[in-house]
């Protein structure tokens, strides 16, 4: 279909009327501006449920002052699928250190705020946006099945941390009284539950999904789960958990132990009131679905009610070529969300979307993006198929990871052949111990396909740190900037690279960054794009800033919680880089005798 004739999901009531609709199937709830464009969830749900013959209409940001905009299309057929959107609500408005965030990308203009007024119930986005809406949901049609999705629920979907209430707090399922929670990547399961729906079936079963249960429902599920030799695994709950922080921790690393085997277990934990229960992951999607996935119409704009989205002008031209994630970072949830096995495009697809994208009339010439959560895991693979493990790059690269550099060399080269295309650039983030394996790739990427400097991210230096980070040595570190370096020169680029770090990460004290902060020196790389840690929902790093333990040990980590200690660490960093300073003459200067510590001239550095 030509992208002229393609419309937008409706988002009023006139639009599903000049589609022929007297009901809707399935109303989808979001905390972001509607942008129809495969990168925003919503809009890839919304799609998929339309290419299986839905009528879908969107809700994006209702206001949530009363339940008005939740009956805009009359009561669903089927149910509400609720989200936040792209980003988790509690991050999308406040920082690490719980300041309110003045920016929105999501949102229109990229204000959070409705009007001028600045006030907590004049914004867009709600905090806790699922239960917000979800509560307004039940009360505009009781008798409507509301599902949950998206990544606030996925990483919300058992006991959590809420770093701005700075408290623990039960499954999102439980506290909304949803019907189902969908977690991971939903397509596989959204589509199965609106087949169940449409049937009068209950929703029971599903992969890659929780469902409550009361006491009474709890117990007739174990005698099921018994007769079908079903294995049950139960978490710490609530009261063990509230009693004894280092139990959070446990159930963490449980959790995460079976998102990366994913292995058939059902996994139980007991609320204050109910249980929630987890069934096993959803299979990923194979490159072919992934491929007939990315290639439904879409628009690919806003909706033209809000057309000014940031968001959408950072993404408008780049393409997603790859999903999960072979690494275990404490700190990230892609594993637990997206998955830890890769699935990749097929460079054919690829291709294809970016010739429709260059043909579009406003078209710059400039792909700024080929990538996903980790770029140059594209097109690697396992040789055995996959293993209970699933820790495929620490603490070093396993043997049984497959690298096809060649397929994405061939990837670039047919993208940048082209003829609309002048630029194509990789700017999702590379991992550097990947590109220490290809050094073609690596040339390619610095030679043609690098907008300014290459971003990477060591995290850390320290090799404590870089334990509890579950990341490579500093060595490695300094075997890429060699290299680095040295095809640089070669190619007579004066290339530079962006390292990111991450500030009082749990575990580290003004000692580690101090360290740190002269390795990067010695190095001559310059620190200015870092973040103080954030404890998001979903990770070890944050059951580690709970608990107060090492994620693999039992043994007591420092943790700086609070705002000075984790703000003297990050003037730390702030102090030695300066805007306006030059790296390799910082290099120099700190390993002259006599130097003193921290003399640098003081700069706001990175956010």
């Amino acid at each position: 279909m030509s992208e002229i004739t393609v419309r937008p999901l409706p988002t009023t009531p006139r639009e599903c009327q000049t589609r022929g609709w007297e009901e809707i199937d399935i109303v989808l709830v979001s905390g972001d501006a509607y942008v129809d464009h495969p990168s925003f969830g919503i809009a890839l749900i919304g799609r998929l449920l339309e290419a299986k013959g839905y009528r879908v209409a969107i809700l994006p940001q209702p206001r949530y002052d009363h339940e008005a905009d939740f009956r805009r299309f009359g009561r669903p057929r089927l149910f509400f699928g609720i989200s936040s959107g792209n980003l988790d609500s509690i991050v999308a408005n406040y920082s690490s250190n719980g300041k309110v965030r003045d920016l929105d990308a999501y949102s229109p203009g990229g204000s959070p705020w409705r009007t001028e007024i600045r006030e907590k119930k004049n914004r867009y986005r709600p905090d806790r946006s699922v239960l917000v809406y979800a509560n307004l949901a039940r009360r505009a049609f009781p008798e409507t099945p509301i599902l949950l999705g998206g990544i606030e629920s996925s990483l919300r979907r058992f006991v959590h941390f809420d770093y701005k209430q700075n408290r623990l707090r039960g499954s999102h399922l439980s506290d909304a009284k949803a019907d189902l929670l969908v977690y991971g990547m939903a397509e596989r399961a959204i589509v199965q539950a609106a087949q169940l729906l449409s049937g009068g079936h209950p929703l029971e079963g599903i992969a890659g999904t929780c469902v409550r249960l009361s006491e009474a429902e709890m117990v007739a599920f174990e005698l099921e789960c018994a007769e079908k030799n079903q294995i049950l695994v139960r978490l710490p709950g609530w009261d063990e958990i509230q009693a004894d922080s280092r139990r959070f921790m446990q159930a963490e690393r449980i959790i995460d132990r079976y998102a990366r085997s994913r292995a058939d277990r059902v996994l139980v934990q007991k609320q204050q009131s109910a249980w929630i229960v987890q069934y096993p992951p959803a299979e990923p999607l194979t490159s072919l679905e992934m491929d007939q996935l990315y290639e439904l119409d879409f628009s690919r704009r806003p909706h033209p009610s809000t057309p000014d989205i940031p968001a959408y002008k950072m993404i408008k031209n780049s393409v997603t070529v790859v999903r999960g994630c072979y690494g275990n970072c404490s700190f990230c949830a892609i594993t637990r969300h997206q998955g830890p096995r890769i699935t990749s495009r097929t460079v054919d697809s690829v291709v294809a979307e970016v010739d429709q994208i260059s043909s579009r009339p406003e078209f710059d010439g400039t792909i700024t993006d080929l990538g996903g959560p980790t770029a140059n895991l594209f097109a690697t693979r396992c040789a055995i198929g996959s293993c209970p493990k699933h820790d495929c790059l620490y603490p070093k690269i396993c043997k049984n990871l497959i690298f096809n550099e060649h397929l994405f060399l061939e990837l670039l080269d047919r993208v940048a052949d082209l003829g609309r295309v002048k630029h194509l650039f990789v700017s999702s983030g590379l991992r550097l111990e990947l590109l220490l394996q290809t050094p073609n790739l690596l040339e390619k990427l610095i030679r043609d396909h690098t907008p300014g400097n290459l971003k990477i991210a060591p995290e850390h230096t320290e090799a404590d740190i870089l334990v509890l980070m579950h990341k490579e040595g500093h060595d490695r570190l300094v075997s890429f900037v060699e290299l680095f370096r040295k095809i640089s020169k070669k190619l007579q680029k004066k290339a530079g690279l962006t390292p990111y770090i991450i500030s009082a990460h749990p575990g580290c004290t003004e000692e580690h960054t101090r360290s740190m902060v002269k390795k990067m020196q010695r190095l001559g790389l310059s620190v200015r794009q870092f973040q103080d840690f954030t404890p998001t929902p979903g990770t070890l790093s944050t059951a580690m800033y709970v608990s107060g333990r090492h994620r693999d040990k039992d043994s007591p980590i420092k943790v700086a919680r609070n705002q000075s200690d984790r703000t003297r660490q990050r003037r730390i960093i702030e102090r030695q880089f300066s805007g306006k300073s030059n790296p390799d003459k910082m290099a120099r200067s700190a390993a002259k005798p006599g130097r003193k510590k921290g003399n640098s001239r003081k700069d706001r550095g990175g956010n």
